[in-house]
């Protein structure tokens, strides 16, 4: 590979880690999971073992952490405060212990203790004591300098403020970790996406009066320098903390072998739904402090020491509850309350259970406890049951007969081209008659793709649902603004904002008026093929007239299965009469005619991730202005894969694979002559 070309993606992937860095240190918001963060990190090491022409002074292999925020004073650590290194498998563990016995000469068959404790998934910091008082308190900031945060550090009672054991050392700096227990953060947890974030932000506000409001707790773990301290190994420290007034972590234990850390991991991995605090590994240290002397510390970490993490797209909870969740075609999904577990740095509360044949299949019940898994950006689902742990009474789970919203008979449709049953089972009411179907309809139509009204949210169309403001999308557009205006939450500018961004999409393009109805079969594509074949709104609204429903197979992309969804919309008399409404308040714009000769000519397009300052669907718009195709899978037909932040990682592979050109947005952006 070209020097520049490697040279390019290592720096910036570096910026990308100082771009979470910065937001998870300093604004204490996880943008990506842990996987992704720790995938990341791997790939920058990795490609500067591999190229010695790579240095930065910013790689994560030579920074801690992260610069100390502005907001508190800082001090410098007098022994730094170092990371650790990552261990995912055994044979990373082997590995780990073999460098070990290397490094100090050892034969092969040396038994070394380590003192296995459990990683809370906290913020972590340092505690100077004199002469039994505690005199500072430091956070981790880049490894070597912290932030003062002393003041909010002595709102938590887990901290002992003054130690007058005999055999307390002259001086000390304790460290360890501020967590929230997940039982407290049930009750902040509509400010905060994690009890990791709840623990930071509340650690780093400027007023200690709010920090004493947070529950917050503190473990003890190790030591930075000391004067005096009188113990040879690290079980025999915890135990010292112990006897001191600190907390210790419960589940800390003294082991030997690889094949017994093993064994270790895989029993407290089972408890970590249990825990009321979250952990995200097993830290291993040589429990003896003269080997960890000897051993020392390489980079930013200790060699004494590793951190092996637990799968971070998996964990084990227990159901709550089971909700049916009913979407705007009427499907019946539902979805596991379950106890609030940590994966990947995301707090999980929900996990979908798909349909009812996966509960049967799975044979799912309340009061289980199962495994969830979250893989990337995929929704949460229950992987498996631990049938052991199964109660007598917990009974089989009854997927209702009848729909939860509106009673309406629940049904499997027959399907066409499997000759099966569908698995899901839907709402049988029609049109705006059941209640969340046409809220869900209503969310789906002031959608990005839809009518993308700007702050017309979908907490908005639930709000303004209950208090009966709208029931059908024409009500949007004759909105009460006084009746709003008098709201809480609602002012003069917020109500004139919303009436401007509502009378500004009355201009709507056919195809986006048809894609807004929430035909069931009918996405953006196909209302795009039904837009060029019909013109006019006129020419749609009319098929309830002229019943030429069949000539509609004719169009290529539309399908049987797409014509009889739109068959069954005109059959409802209350869709008819939203059409008629819609045309009186809407200028619906006629269907222009393909540019033949676009600079995207005969080029096809596919789009993954989240593009800068652009939306996807303008990206679309851009391609089709321009004659290009746009796609919905990677294949050989494919000419460009367009990615922004966060890409589908298997369509980048897909694309590599065959070969297909992967662009982003600003080369796209220059093949039409225009900058970001």
């Amino acid at each position: 590979m070209n020097k520049k070309i490697i040279q390019r993606e290592y720096k910036k992937k570096i910026k990308l880690i100082n771009k979470y860095n910065n937001f998870y240190f300093d604004k204490s918001e996880s943008l990506v999971s842990d996987k992704e963060y720790d995938d990341l990190k791997k790939d920058v090491i990795s490609l500067e073992s591999r190229y010695d022409f790579l240095n930065l002074k910013n790689s994560p292999s030579k920074l801690v952490g992260h610069k100390p925020s502005k907001n508190f004073k800082k001090a410098i650590h007098k022994v730094p405060m170092l990371s650790l290194a990552n261990a995912f498998s055994e044979q990373d563990l082997i590995n780990f212990e073999k460098k070990i016995t290397n490094f100090l000469s050892k034969k092969e068959g040396f038994e070394i203790s380590y003192s296995a404790e459990p990683k809370i998934d906290g913020i972590s910091a340092s505690l100077i004591y004199e002469n039994g008082n505690f005199v500072m308190g430091l956070s981790r900031g880049d490894g070597k300098e912290g932030e003062d945060i002393t003041d909010n550090l002595n709102t938590i009672k887990d901290i002992p403020k003054k130690i007058s054991s005999k055999d307390f050392p002259d001086e000390i700096d304790i460290r360890g970790e501020v967590f929230i227990q997940n039982s407290d953060f049930e009750y902040l947890k509509d400010k905060f996406a994690n009890p990791r974030n709840a623990a930071s932000g509340s650690l780093r506000q400027k007023n200690p009066e709010d920090t004493k409001k947070i529950p917050l707790k503190f473990i003890a773990y190790t030591f930075g320098f000391e004067n005096s301290l009188k113990v040879q190994n690290q079980s025999d420290y915890l135990k010292k903390l112990k006897q001191w007034g600190f907390k210790i972590n419960p589940l800390n234990k003294l082991i030997s072998g690889v094949k017994n850390l093993i064994e270790n991991y895989n029993e407290i991995e089972k408890k970590r739904a249990d825990l009321d605090f979250d952990i995200d590994g097993i830290v291993y240290k040589v429990n003896d402090f003269s080997l960890q002397k000897r051993l020392g510390n390489v980079a930013n970490a200790p060699r004494w020491a590793v951190a092996h993490k637990f799968s971070s797209n998996k964990a084990v909870s227990q159901i709550k509850d089971i909700e049916i969740q009913i979407g705007r075609t009427g499907a019946l999904t539902p979805v596991a309350k379950i106890k609030p577990i940590n994966i990947g740095g995301v707090q999980v509360s929900n996990a979908t259970l798909h349909n009812e044949d996966e509960i049967i299949r799975k044979d799912i019940r309340i009061g289980d406890t199962v495994i969830v898994e979250r893989a990337g950006d995929v929704i949460p689902h229950i992987l498996s049951v631990d049938f052991k742990k199964r109660k007598k009474d917990n009974l089989k789970f009854i997927f209702p007969e009848k729909c939860p919203s509106c009673g309406s008979k629940t049904i499997k449709e027959f399907n066409l081209t499997t000759k099966k049953e569908d698995a899901v089972r839907r709402c049988s009411s029609e049109g705006y008659s059941c209640e969340k179907i046409s809220v869900e309809k209503l969310k789906h139509f002031v959608s990005k793709e839809a009518f993308n009204i700007d702050g017309f949210g979908k907490k908005i169309v639930e709000n303004f649902w209950k208090l009966k403001l709208i029931k059908f999308p024409q009500d949007i557009f004759q909105l009460d603004y006084n009746i709003i205006e008098g709201l809480e939450g609602w002012g003069k500018l917020s109500v004139e904002n919303l009436k401007y961004s509502i009378n500004e999409k009355k201009n709507i393009s056919l195809e986006r008026l048809i894609y807004s109805l929430g035909i069931r079969h009918i996405g953006l594509e196909n209302a795009k093929l039904l837009s060029k074949y019909f013109k006019t709104f006129q020419n749609f609204k009319n098929l309830s007239k002229t019943n030429k429903f069949n000539d509609l197979l004719n169009i290529d992309g539309i399908g049987e299965t797409q014509v009889n969804s739109i068959k069954n919309f005109f059959l409802v008399s209350i869709n008819l009469k939203v059409l008629n409404e819609l045309e009186k308040l809407l200028n619906i714009k006629v269907s222009k005619n393909e540019k033949k000769n676009g600079l995207l000519k005969d080029k096809s397009f596919l789009v993954t991730g989240k593009m800068d300052k652009i939306s996807r669907a303008e990206v679309k718009a851009l391609i089709e202005d321009n004659s290009g195709i746009t796609v919905s899978s990677v294949s050989k037909k494919l000419n460009y894969l367009i990615t922004g932040e966060k890409p589908t990682k298997k369509k980048i592979e897909s694309a590599k694979a065959l070969k297909i050109k992967i662009i982003d947005q600003y080369e796209f952006l220059r093949m039409l002559n225009k900058t970001s």
